[in-house]
């Protein structure tokens, strides 16, 4: 029996071990001579003292694997102008990642996909504070009923993940 369970420790280790050097190798990726950071960054939020959803929305993404640093600030109007933010996009929050703006609750995934595919935007937007989005909700309950989107520095936008 003790065989048995030192196989199967064993065993388990490799296969971690195979997980793990996969995902170096896809943190590793070189974009037209842009080094892509590791899709799980260190994302900077810039927050009200006072809005609690904006701590859930960290934690969200550090359960998720990013690294978050708040920054508590009573001048969010001018972060926001400061990083581009057209007013009718504006949420809560304004993060930033790898050269990228996420204003407001804007899921994990979507933040990966951005990084991944790395588009001509500016950032990603989920206006307003939709109700059923990361930090809004209970922990662990999938997004519903809102549109993030992507932005560009003249302010327009487009559909970039519906839930």
């Amino acid at each position: 029996m003790k065989y048995i369970t030192g196989v199967m420790i064993t065993a388990a280790m490799v296969g971690l071990a195979a997980c793990d050097s996969s995902s170096t190798q896809d943190r590793a990726r070189v974009d037209h001579k842009v080094a892509v950071q590791a899709p799980a960054g260190e994302v900077v939020m810039y927050k009200s003292p006072t809005c609690g959803c904006c701590g859930n929305w960290a934690e969200h993404l550090r359960r998720a694997g990013f690294t978050v640093i708040e920054k508590k600030r009573e001048d969010m109007e001018a972060i926001k102008a400061k990083y581009g933010v057209p007013g009718r996009l504006a949420s809560c929050h304004t993060a930033l990642i790898d050269g990228y703006v996420i204003e407001g609750h804007v899921p994990a995934d979507d933040i990966r996909r951005l990084l991944r595919d790395r588009p001509a935007v500016a950032g990603l937007t989920a206006p307003g504070m939709p109700m059923k989005s990361p930090g809004m909700q209970a922990a662990g309950l999938p997004p519903r009923g809102y549109d993030v989107l992507a932005f560009d520095k003249d302010g327009s936008h487009r559909v970039f993940s519906r839930y």
